[in-house]
Protein backbone atom coordinates (compact mmCIF):
# COMPACT_ATOMS: atom_id res chain seq x y z
CA UNK A 1 0.00 0.00 0.00
CA UNK A 2 1.21 3.50 -0.55
CA UNK A 3 2.08 5.30 2.26
CA UNK A 4 1.06 8.58 2.56
CA UNK A 5 2.23 10.05 6.16
CA UNK A 6 5.71 8.62 7.24
CA UNK A 7 7.76 10.17 10.32
CA UNK A 8 11.72 8.74 11.15
CA UNK A 9 13.27 10.05 14.05
CA UNK A 10 11.12 13.02 14.94
CA UNK A 11 12.06 14.67 18.17
CA UNK A 12 11.19 18.42 18.97
CA UNK A 13 11.93 20.48 22.49
CA UNK A 14 11.25 23.53 23.96
CA UNK A 15 13.69 24.79 25.72
CA UNK A 16 15.65 22.32 27.75
CA UNK A 17 12.84 19.76 27.90
CA UNK A 18 11.75 17.64 25.37
CA UNK A 19 8.50 16.93 24.44
CA UNK A 20 8.75 14.45 21.44
CA UNK A 21 11.43 11.46 21.53
CA UNK A 22 12.71 9.98 18.58
CA UNK A 23 9.49 9.29 17.41
CA UNK A 24 8.89 7.13 14.05
CA UNK A 25 5.70 5.73 12.83
CA UNK A 26 3.41 5.53 9.36
CA UNK A 27 0.12 5.81 7.71
CA UNK A 28 -0.86 4.37 4.98
CA UNK A 29 -3.21 5.66 1.98
CA UNK A 30 -7.10 5.62 3.20
CA UNK A 31 -5.92 4.42 6.96
CA UNK A 32 -7.42 6.45 9.47
CA UNK A 33 -4.69 6.45 12.77
CA UNK A 34 -4.71 8.15 15.97
CA UNK A 35 -2.16 9.36 18.74
CA UNK A 36 -3.32 8.55 21.73
CA UNK A 37 -2.18 10.09 25.53
CA UNK A 38 -3.06 12.07 28.55
CA UNK A 39 -2.55 15.38 28.48
CA UNK A 40 0.82 17.03 27.73
CA UNK A 41 2.05 13.76 26.55
CA UNK A 42 3.42 16.11 22.97
CA UNK A 43 0.58 13.92 20.94
CA UNK A 44 -0.67 17.74 19.75
CA UNK A 45 2.72 19.02 19.27
CA UNK A 46 3.40 15.62 16.87
CA UNK A 47 0.10 16.86 14.79
CA UNK A 48 1.26 20.81 14.54
CA UNK A 49 5.17 19.31 13.06
CA UNK A 50 3.14 17.65 10.69
CA UNK A 51 0.72 20.37 9.90
CA UNK A 52 3.80 22.40 9.86
CA UNK A 53 3.12 25.39 11.94
CA UNK A 54 5.94 23.71 14.25
CA UNK A 55 9.37 23.02 12.94
CA UNK A 56 11.13 19.71 14.88
CA UNK A 57 15.08 19.04 15.92
CA UNK A 58 15.56 15.73 14.56
CA UNK A 59 14.34 13.41 11.92
CA UNK A 60 12.18 13.77 8.83
CA UNK A 61 8.45 14.17 8.07
CA UNK A 62 7.45 13.08 4.49
CA UNK A 63 3.86 13.35 2.83
CA UNK A 64 3.45 11.16 -0.24
CA UNK A 65 7.42 10.30 0.22
CA UNK A 66 7.82 14.50 -0.21
CA UNK A 67 10.34 15.58 2.64
CA UNK A 68 8.31 18.34 4.10
CA UNK A 69 10.23 18.84 7.37
CA UNK A 70 13.32 17.88 7.96
CA UNK A 71 17.73 18.87 8.01
CA UNK A 72 17.23 22.39 6.75
CA UNK A 73 13.81 21.70 4.88
CA UNK A 74 10.62 23.21 6.87
CA UNK A 75 7.59 23.33 3.87
CA UNK A 76 4.68 26.08 4.71
CA UNK A 77 1.39 24.88 5.78
CA UNK A 78 -0.40 25.57 2.81
CA UNK A 79 1.99 23.71 0.44
CA UNK A 80 1.84 20.35 2.34
CA UNK A 81 -1.85 19.49 1.04
CA UNK A 82 -3.22 19.04 4.43
CA UNK A 83 -6.75 19.40 5.91
CA UNK A 84 -7.11 20.45 9.52
CA UNK A 85 -10.32 20.14 12.05
CA UNK A 86 -9.39 22.04 15.26
CA UNK A 87 -10.34 21.22 18.29
CA UNK A 88 -12.56 24.77 18.37
CA UNK A 89 -13.94 23.99 14.56
CA UNK A 90 -12.47 27.47 13.76
CA UNK A 91 -15.67 28.30 11.28
CA UNK A 92 -15.77 31.80 10.19
CA UNK A 93 -19.47 33.58 11.72
CA UNK A 94 -19.56 36.09 9.01
CA UNK A 95 -20.40 33.19 6.22
CA UNK A 96 -23.21 30.54 6.09
CA UNK A 97 -22.38 26.96 6.02
CA UNK A 98 -22.21 26.54 1.98
CA UNK A 99 -19.73 29.78 2.01
CA UNK A 100 -17.42 27.96 5.15
CA UNK A 101 -17.48 24.11 3.09
CA UNK A 102 -16.09 26.72 -0.37
CA UNK A 103 -13.98 28.63 1.37
CA UNK A 104 -10.81 26.70 0.57
CA UNK A 105 -11.90 25.92 -3.31
CA UNK A 106 -11.89 29.57 -4.72
CA UNK A 107 -9.49 28.07 -7.35
CA UNK A 108 -12.09 26.28 -8.62
CA UNK A 109 -14.75 27.57 -11.35
CA UNK A 110 -18.43 27.98 -9.98
CA UNK A 111 -20.04 25.05 -11.51
CA UNK A 112 -17.45 22.58 -10.21
CA UNK A 113 -17.26 24.47 -6.70
CA UNK A 114 -20.76 24.69 -6.03
CA UNK A 115 -21.50 21.13 -7.04
CA UNK A 116 -18.53 19.93 -4.36
CA UNK A 117 -20.41 22.06 -1.51
CA UNK A 118 -23.65 19.82 -2.40
CA UNK A 119 -21.59 16.72 -2.50
CA UNK A 120 -19.82 17.41 0.91
CA UNK A 121 -23.56 19.04 2.29
CA UNK A 122 -24.92 15.88 1.40
CA UNK A 123 -22.18 13.47 2.80
CA UNK A 124 -22.41 14.95 6.09
CA UNK A 125 -26.37 15.11 6.04
CA UNK A 126 -26.33 18.64 6.88
CA UNK A 127 -28.11 19.80 2.95
CA UNK A 128 -31.50 21.12 5.04
CA UNK A 129 -29.64 24.02 6.92
CA UNK A 130 -26.83 24.84 3.90
CA UNK A 131 -27.70 28.58 4.45
CA UNK A 132 -27.41 28.86 8.06
CA UNK A 133 -24.37 30.72 9.44
CA UNK A 134 -22.47 28.61 12.30
CA UNK A 135 -24.05 30.20 15.34
CA UNK A 136 -27.47 28.65 14.47
CA UNK A 137 -26.31 25.15 14.16
CA UNK A 138 -25.90 22.62 17.26
CA UNK A 139 -22.02 21.57 18.16
CA UNK A 140 -22.45 18.53 16.36
CA UNK A 141 -23.62 20.14 13.18
CA UNK A 142 -20.98 22.61 13.40
CA UNK A 143 -17.85 19.84 14.15
CA UNK A 144 -19.72 18.29 10.35
CA UNK A 145 -19.18 21.66 8.62
CA UNK A 146 -15.36 21.49 9.72
CA UNK A 147 -15.15 18.06 8.50
CA UNK A 148 -16.68 18.79 5.52
CA UNK A 149 -14.71 22.15 4.91
CA UNK A 150 -11.71 20.15 5.40
CA UNK A 151 -12.37 17.74 3.11
CA UNK A 152 -13.19 20.21 0.06
CA UNK A 153 -10.06 20.67 -0.65
CA UNK A 154 -9.57 16.79 -1.16
CA UNK A 155 -6.28 17.42 0.90
CA UNK A 156 -3.60 14.03 0.74
CA UNK A 157 -3.70 13.91 4.32
CA UNK A 158 -6.22 15.46 7.28
CA UNK A 159 -5.74 16.31 10.73
CA UNK A 160 -7.90 16.28 13.64
CA UNK A 161 -6.73 18.26 16.95
CA UNK A 162 -9.31 16.96 19.66
CA UNK A 163 -12.43 17.13 17.20
CA UNK A 164 -14.93 15.77 20.09
CA UNK A 165 -13.63 17.62 22.81
CA UNK A 166 -16.37 19.94 22.84
CA UNK A 167 -19.62 17.74 22.58
CA UNK A 168 -21.12 16.12 25.74
CA UNK A 169 -20.42 12.54 25.77
CA UNK A 170 -23.76 10.99 24.05
CA UNK A 171 -22.69 12.88 21.25
CA UNK A 172 -19.44 12.63 21.20
CA UNK A 173 -19.34 8.97 20.75
CA UNK A 174 -22.35 8.56 18.05
CA UNK A 175 -20.09 11.12 15.82
CA UNK A 176 -17.22 9.74 16.29
CA UNK A 177 -18.63 6.57 14.37
CA UNK A 178 -20.37 8.99 12.17
CA UNK A 179 -17.17 10.64 11.15
CA UNK A 180 -15.24 7.47 10.25
CA UNK A 181 -17.71 6.42 8.03
CA UNK A 182 -17.62 9.85 6.12
CA UNK A 183 -14.21 9.58 6.11
CA UNK A 184 -14.38 5.99 4.77
CA UNK A 185 -16.61 6.98 2.24
CA UNK A 186 -14.25 9.49 0.75
CA UNK A 187 -11.12 7.48 1.38
CA UNK A 188 -9.53 9.48 3.30
CA UNK A 189 -5.83 9.48 4.92
CA UNK A 190 -6.68 10.94 8.55
CA UNK A 191 -4.47 11.61 11.87
CA UNK A 192 -6.55 12.23 15.10
CA UNK A 193 -5.07 13.07 18.42
CA UNK A 194 -7.23 12.56 21.89
CA UNK A 195 -6.88 11.64 25.08
CA UNK A 196 -10.10 9.69 24.98
CA UNK A 197 -9.76 5.76 24.39
CA UNK A 198 -13.18 5.14 23.36
CA UNK A 199 -12.86 7.83 20.51
CA UNK A 200 -9.80 6.54 19.07
CA UNK A 201 -11.17 2.53 19.36
CA UNK A 202 -14.42 4.20 17.43
CA UNK A 203 -12.39 6.38 15.09
CA UNK A 204 -9.10 4.31 14.28
CA UNK A 205 -7.48 1.60 12.45
CA UNK A 206 -4.54 2.55 14.07
CA UNK A 207 -3.67 3.79 16.98
CA UNK A 208 -0.48 4.77 18.78
CA UNK A 209 0.27 5.16 22.77
CA UNK A 210 2.13 8.71 23.29
CA UNK A 211 3.99 8.96 27.02
CA UNK A 212 5.96 11.21 27.36
CA UNK A 213 6.85 11.88 23.95
CA UNK A 214 7.43 8.62 23.40
CA UNK A 215 5.56 6.16 21.27
CA UNK A 216 5.18 2.99 23.46
CA UNK A 217 2.73 1.01 20.56
CA UNK A 218 1.69 1.80 17.32
CA UNK A 219 -1.02 -0.99 16.45
CA UNK A 220 -5.04 -2.05 15.90
CA UNK A 221 -7.13 -1.15 19.12
CA UNK A 222 -7.69 -4.97 19.48
CA UNK A 223 -3.91 -5.79 20.01
CA UNK A 224 -3.49 -2.53 21.93
CA UNK A 225 -6.07 -3.99 24.36
CA UNK A 226 -5.47 -7.56 24.41
CA UNK A 227 -1.23 -7.26 23.65
CA UNK A 228 -0.10 -4.46 25.19
CA UNK A 229 3.70 -3.70 24.67
CA UNK A 230 4.00 -2.58 28.58
CA UNK A 231 2.39 -2.42 31.44
CA UNK A 232 1.66 1.51 31.10
CA UNK A 233 -0.30 0.51 27.53
CA UNK A 234 -2.17 -1.88 29.82
CA UNK A 235 -3.13 0.12 32.54
CA UNK A 236 -4.20 3.42 30.10
CA UNK A 237 -5.84 1.07 27.62
CA UNK A 238 -9.13 -0.30 29.08
CA UNK A 239 -9.45 -1.51 33.07
CA UNK A 240 -7.40 -4.88 34.56
CA UNK A 241 -5.32 -5.65 37.19
CA UNK A 242 -1.70 -6.88 37.82
CA UNK A 243 -2.19 -10.64 39.37
CA UNK A 244 0.94 -11.88 41.03
CA UNK A 245 1.66 -15.18 39.30
CA UNK A 246 4.32 -17.72 39.21
CA UNK A 247 5.45 -19.56 35.70
CA UNK A 248 5.83 -23.12 36.11
CA UNK A 249 6.45 -23.62 32.26
CA UNK A 250 6.13 -22.43 29.06
CA UNK A 251 2.50 -22.47 28.75
CA UNK A 252 1.11 -22.14 32.74
CA UNK A 253 1.06 -19.54 35.28
CA UNK A 254 0.29 -20.66 39.02
CA UNK A 255 -2.08 -17.14 40.49
CA UNK A 256 -4.50 -16.35 43.20
CA UNK A 257 -6.82 -17.78 40.29
CA UNK A 258 -5.08 -21.12 39.79
CA UNK A 259 -2.97 -22.63 37.40
CA UNK A 260 -3.84 -20.38 34.17
CA UNK A 261 -2.79 -22.10 30.57
CA UNK A 262 -2.56 -21.05 27.44
CA UNK A 263 0.63 -19.60 24.85
CA UNK A 264 2.27 -16.80 26.19
CA UNK A 265 5.67 -14.60 25.97
CA UNK A 266 8.14 -14.19 28.87
CA UNK A 267 11.77 -14.61 28.99
CA UNK A 268 11.78 -16.84 32.01
CA UNK A 269 10.28 -20.22 33.38
CA UNK A 270 10.12 -22.90 35.47
CA UNK A 271 9.36 -20.85 39.08
CA UNK A 272 9.88 -17.25 38.14
CA UNK A 273 7.51 -14.79 39.71
CA UNK A 274 5.51 -12.62 36.77
CA UNK A 275 2.33 -10.19 36.92
CA UNK A 276 -0.42 -11.02 34.74
CA UNK A 277 -2.87 -9.05 33.11
CA UNK A 278 -6.39 -9.85 34.06
CA UNK A 279 -9.39 -7.75 32.65
CA UNK A 280 -12.41 -8.05 34.18
CA UNK A 281 -13.82 -10.03 31.04
CA UNK A 282 -11.65 -12.83 31.67
CA UNK A 283 -13.68 -13.30 35.26
CA UNK A 284 -16.79 -14.95 34.52
CA UNK A 285 -19.80 -14.82 37.04
CA UNK A 286 -21.20 -18.49 37.98
CA UNK A 287 -22.89 -19.38 41.02
CA UNK A 288 -22.59 -23.06 40.77
CA UNK A 289 -18.99 -22.36 40.71
CA UNK A 290 -16.53 -23.62 43.96
CA UNK A 291 -14.25 -20.82 43.45
CA UNK A 292 -15.47 -18.17 45.73
CA UNK A 293 -14.57 -14.54 45.42
CA UNK A 294 -15.87 -11.96 48.26
CA UNK A 295 -17.42 -8.48 46.76
CA UNK A 296 -15.16 -5.42 47.85
CA UNK A 297 -17.07 -2.59 45.35
CA UNK A 298 -19.49 -2.50 42.59
CA UNK A 299 -20.11 0.14 39.62
CA UNK A 300 -23.33 0.10 37.71
CA UNK A 301 -22.76 0.64 34.41
CA UNK A 302 -26.02 -0.08 33.04
CA UNK A 303 -26.16 -3.13 31.44
CA UNK A 304 -23.61 -4.80 33.14
CA UNK A 305 -21.89 -4.05 36.67
CA UNK A 306 -18.51 -3.81 37.51
CA UNK A 307 -17.43 -5.95 40.62
CA UNK A 308 -14.17 -5.69 42.41
CA UNK A 309 -13.19 -8.79 43.77
CA UNK A 310 -11.03 -10.50 46.62
CA UNK A 311 -10.07 -13.71 45.79
CA UNK A 312 -8.63 -16.65 48.86
CA UNK A 313 -5.28 -15.28 47.66
CA UNK A 314 -6.08 -11.39 48.94
CA UNK A 315 -5.52 -10.59 45.40
CA UNK A 316 -8.18 -8.70 43.65
CA UNK A 317 -9.56 -8.91 40.94
CA UNK A 318 -12.42 -7.28 38.88
CA UNK A 319 -15.22 -9.06 36.87
CA UNK A 320 -17.70 -7.67 34.65
CA UNK A 321 -21.06 -9.22 35.03
CA UNK A 322 -24.70 -8.61 33.28
CA UNK A 323 -26.87 -6.21 36.05
CA UNK A 324 -29.22 -8.69 36.17
CA UNK A 325 -27.10 -10.75 38.89
CA UNK A 326 -27.17 -8.54 41.49
CA UNK A 327 -25.27 -8.89 44.59
CA UNK A 328 -23.87 -6.27 47.80
CA UNK A 329 -20.50 -5.77 49.05
CA UNK A 330 -19.65 -8.25 51.27
CA UNK A 331 -21.35 -10.95 49.38
CA UNK A 332 -19.38 -13.75 48.35
CA UNK A 333 -19.91 -15.14 44.66
CA UNK A 334 -18.69 -17.82 42.47
CA UNK A 335 -16.65 -17.08 39.83
CA UNK A 336 -14.43 -18.91 36.95
CA UNK A 337 -11.43 -17.33 35.29
CA UNK A 338 -11.51 -17.83 31.48
CA UNK A 339 -8.37 -15.81 30.28
CA UNK A 340 -8.01 -16.07 26.65
CA UNK A 341 -4.73 -13.79 26.35
CA UNK A 342 -2.08 -14.37 28.69
CA UNK A 343 -0.39 -11.45 29.11
CA UNK A 344 2.71 -11.68 31.38
CA UNK A 345 5.17 -8.88 32.92
CA UNK A 346 7.83 -8.25 34.68
CA UNK A 347 6.87 -8.46 38.64
CA UNK A 348 6.65 -5.01 40.28
CA UNK A 349 7.71 -3.60 43.34
CA UNK A 350 5.76 -5.60 46.00
CA UNK A 351 2.67 -3.83 47.27
CA UNK A 352 1.41 -3.00 50.91
CA UNK A 353 -1.79 -5.13 52.10
CA UNK A 354 -3.63 -1.69 52.16
CA UNK A 355 -2.63 -1.79 47.88
CA UNK A 356 -5.53 -3.34 45.87
CA UNK A 357 -3.02 -4.16 42.84
CA UNK A 358 -4.81 -2.52 40.59
CA UNK A 359 -2.85 -0.87 37.36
Amino acid sequence: MTTVLDLKNVSKSFGDIEVVKNLSLALNKGTIGCLLGPSGCGKTTILRAIAGFEDIDTGEIRINDRIVSGRQILAAPDKRRIGMVFQDYALFPHLNLTANIAFGLQHMERAARESRVRELLHLVGLDDVALKFPHEISGGQQQRVALARALAPEPELLLLDEPFSNLDVILRERLSTEVREILKKQAATALMVTHNQHEAFAMADEIGVIRQGTLLQWDTAYNLYHRPADKYVADFVGEGVLLPGLVLDDRSVETGLGILEGEFKYPCHNGCPADVLIRPEDIIHDDASSFKARIIKKQFKGANIQYTLQLPSRDIVKALVPSTCQHEAGQSIGIIPRVNDLILFERRATVTPDDPKLL
